[in-house]
C-alpha cells in the first residue's frame, strides 16, 4: 500500500516539475496555505453535477404532474413538488457555498462529532411524536421547510468518521481486530438504529462506504474478506428472518408470478413496462403513461423508469455514463489528495464516491430489475430534501479536495 501510494505521488510529482511547479513536499499544512482561490476549481465536474440535477428537477416535475388527480394528493397543486424541490435545491446550494469554504482539515477535526450528531439524530427518529412516519417507516424529522432524514447524514457522517479513523490507527492497520473492532461496532449500532426504522437500504450503504473505506486504507485483504463475509450473512440472517424482506426477494426473482405481480411484485412490473415502452428514443417528455397512478414512487424510487420511459435509452444511458464519469472523477480526487500526502482527504473522497457510486447502481439495479425493491433514491435527481442536501454538501466537500490539491500542486502559491 505504502509503495503503491509513493509510486502515484511520484508520479504526480513529475507531472508537476513538468510543468514548471516546486516539488510536492512530504507534510504541507493546507490550512496554511492562504487564501486559497476558489476560482481554480474542477468545472467539469460542477458542470456534470449541474447537468445531473437539471434532468431530475425537469423528470421530478414530470413524474409528479399528475399526482393530485390521486385522492391521496388532491389538496396539492400540479407544481407542489416541483416547488419542493426547488426549494431543497435552493437551500442545498446556499449551504454548499458555505461548504466550500470550510478548509478540510476543519472537517478531519470534527469527523467524531459529527459522527455522534448524526447518531443522536437516528436516536430521535425514532422517539413517538417526534419521527414522522410514512409508508410504515419512521425515518424523517419535520423541520417546516423540509422533512430531514438523518440516514442522509448518517452516511456522510460515516465517511468522514472512517477516514478520520484511518488515519488515527494508522499503525494498527495490518493487525486486523486491532483495526476493525471499533469501525465494526460503530456500523453495527448504527445499523441497529436503522434497522429500527426500517432502512436496510440505508444500512446497506453505510456499511459498503465502511468497508470501502477500510479496505482503502490498509487493511489486508484476508481480513477485508472475513469482514465482508460477516456482513453478507448477517444481511441473509435478516432476510431470512422477516417475512417482507423475504416476500420481496422471492417477488424480485419472479415478479409476473401472478402471487408478486398484484402484491410485493408490482413496482417492479410496472418499472420494467416503463422502460419497455421507452424503447431507443422514448415516448416524448412528459408522455409517460406508468406515471399516471399506475407505477408508485415515480418521482422518488422509480425516477429512472419514467426516465426511460420519456427518454428511452438514450436518456436512461445518459444517465448511467454521467454517474460513472462522475464516480471515476470523484475517486480521481481522492487518489490525487493520497498522493498529496492528505490522507483523510483521499479517503473521504473515495468514501463519498462509494456513497454516490453504489446508491446510484443499486437505484439503477432496482429499475432495471437487476436487484431487489429497496427504498434508495437516484441521487442528485430523485425527489427528496434532505437527501439532495447532503449529496450537495458531500460534493461540495469533494469540491474543495480538488481546490486545495491544486493550490499544492502549484507548489502552496494560491
Amino acid at each position: 500500500m505504502n509503495a503503491a501510494r509513493a509510486a502515484v505521488r511520484n508520479w504526480f510529482s513529475a507531472r508537476r516539475e513538468s510543468a514548471g511547479a516546486l516539488p510536492v513536499r512530504d507534510h504541507i499544512d493546507v490550512a496554511g496555505v492562504r487564501p486559497v482561490r476558489l476560482l481554480a476549481f474542477d468545472q467539469t465536474l460542477v458542470a456534470v453535477v449541474g447537468a445531473l440535477v437539471a434532468l431530475g428537477v425537469v423528470m421530478v416535475y414530470s413524474a409528479s404532474v399528475a399526482l393530485p388527480d390521486n385522492p391521496k394528493f388532491a389538496a396539492y397543486s400540479q407544481a407542489f413538488f416541483l416547488q419542493r424541490h426547488v426549494l431543497s435545491l435552493a437551500i442545498a446550494f446556499v449551504v454548499a457555498l458555505v461548504t466550500v469554504q470550510v478548509p478540510i482539515s476543519f472537517w478531519e477535526k470534527q469527523a467524531p462529532v459529527i459522527f455522534v450528531i448524526a447518531l443522536l439524530l437516528l436516536v430521535v427518529v425514532l422517539v413517538p411524536f417526534i419521527g414522522k412516519v410514512v409508508n410504515f417507516s419512521r425515518r424523517w424529522i419535520p423541520l417546516g421547510i423540509m422533512n430531514f432524514q438523518p440516514s442522509e447524514l448518517a452516511k456522510l457522517a460515516i465517511a468522514l468518521y472512517a477516514a478520520n479513523y484511518m488515519v488515527r490507527r494508522m499503525d494498527a492497520r495490518e493487525n486486523f481486530f486491532r483495526a476493525v473492532t471499533p469501525m465494526v461496532v460503530a456500523v453495527a449500532f448504527v445499523g441497529a438504529l436503522l434497522l429500527r426504522q426500517p432502512d436496510m437500504g440505508a444500512f446497506i450503504v453505510i456499511a459498503t462506504i465502511a468497508m470501502g473505506i477500510l479496505f482503502l486504507g490498509g487493511v489486508n485483504l484476508r481480513g477485508f474478506i472475513l469482514i465482508a463475509a460477516v456482513i453478507i450473512v448477517t444481511f441473509a440472517l435478516l432476510i431470512a428472518f422477516d417475512d417482507l424482506r423475504r416476500e420481496r426477494i422471492l417477488a424480485y426473482l419472479d415478479p409476473w408470478n401472478p402471487k408478486y405481480a398484484q402484491g410485493k411484485g408490482y413496482q417492479l412490473t410496472h418499472s420494467l413496462i416503463a422502460l419497455g415502452r421507452g424503447e431507443f428514443f422514448g415516448q416524448g417528455l412528459g408522455s409517460s403513461v406508468e406515471k399516471l397512478h399506475y407505477l408508485p414512487e415515480a418521482h422518488t424510487d422509480f425516477l429512472l423508469a419514467v426516465i426511460g420511459e420519456e427518454l428511452g435509452f438514450v436518456g436512461v444511458a445518459t444517465v448511467i455514463v454521467l454517474f460513472f464519469w462522475l464516480t471515476r472523477r470523484i475517486f480521481h480526487i481522492g487518489r490525487q489528495a493520497i498522493a498529496l500526502d492528505r490522507v483523510f482527504a483521499g479517503l473521504m473522497c473515495q468514501g463519498i464516491g462509494i456513497w454516490v457510486g453504489f446508491q446510484a447502481f443499486i437505484n439503477m439495479g432496482v429499475n432495471l430489475g437487476v436487484l431487489p425493491t429497496k427504498g434508495l433514491t437516484l441521487p442528485l435527481m430523485s425527489y427528496g430534501g434532505s437527501a439532495i442536501l447532503m449529496n450537495l454538501v458531500a460534493l461540495t466537500m469533494v469540491l474543495r479536495v480538488d481546490i486545495e490539491n491544486r493550490a499544492l500542486m502549484r507548489g502552496g502559491r494560491a
